[in-house]
């Protein structure tokens, strides 16, 4: 692929629904897995859009669910590409839900999908490179970065054959866990 950049707004994607009874669980909320489904598919055709080919989720980053959705609500979703790898791209989603009525608007959900790009064959396909034209995009590639610095960090110090967990064990002190180890 000849290195090829886009500029993030080129990928941005928004989406908004209606937000019906079908939707809702027993207390009258939607449903986080519908939120969720919702979510996972902007963040396929933002990375899509970008990539110029089929992705597949790889991982789902920072879920958490703000505000509670209600029936009759309008959900808007703004998704755009924070980050891009090799074949992998992060994926922004904000999602907002409207009160049609009063036209108040609360801040339910922000998230992270990573995606990667696959040929026809199934194999990573790369991607474009991205072209940063705000202070705003520079942190959010910058922000990605770190969480996955971070995510790697994690992963090499507790899921290394070396882990030994007496080693932790001050720091679970102050928390609401009894730890009864096996010698």
């Amino acid at each position: 692929m000849k290195n090829k950049y886009k500029h993030v707004e080129e990928t941005q994607i928004s989406i908004s629904e209606l937000m019906l009874p079908s939707f809702a669980n027993f207390s009258g909320k939607i449903h986080g897995g519908y939120i969720l489904n919702l979510m996972d598919q902007i963040a396929f055709a933002c990375a899509s859009k970008h990539s110029g080919t089929y992705c597949v989720t790889a991982s789902v980053d920072t879920v958490d669910f703000l505000n509670p959705i209600e029936v009759g609500e309008l959900v808007t979703m703004k998704a755009s590409v924070n980050y891009v790898g090799k074949s992998s791209m992060v994926v922004g989603i904000r999602v907002e839900a409207q009160n049609i009525q009063t036209g108040n608007v609360k801040h339910c959900n922000s998230s992270y999908f990573t995606m990667v790009a696959r040929t026809d064959d199934g194999k990573s396909k790369q991607v474009p490179g991205l072209i940063l034209d705000s202070d705003l995009e520079v942190r959010r590639f910058l922000k990605a970065i770190k969480r996955i610095e971070m995510k790697r960090k994690r992963q090499d110090e507790f899921d290394s054959d070396d882990f030994i967990p007496n080693d932790y064990l001050k720091e679970l002190e102050n928390y609401n866990v009894q730890v009864n180890l096996k010698k």
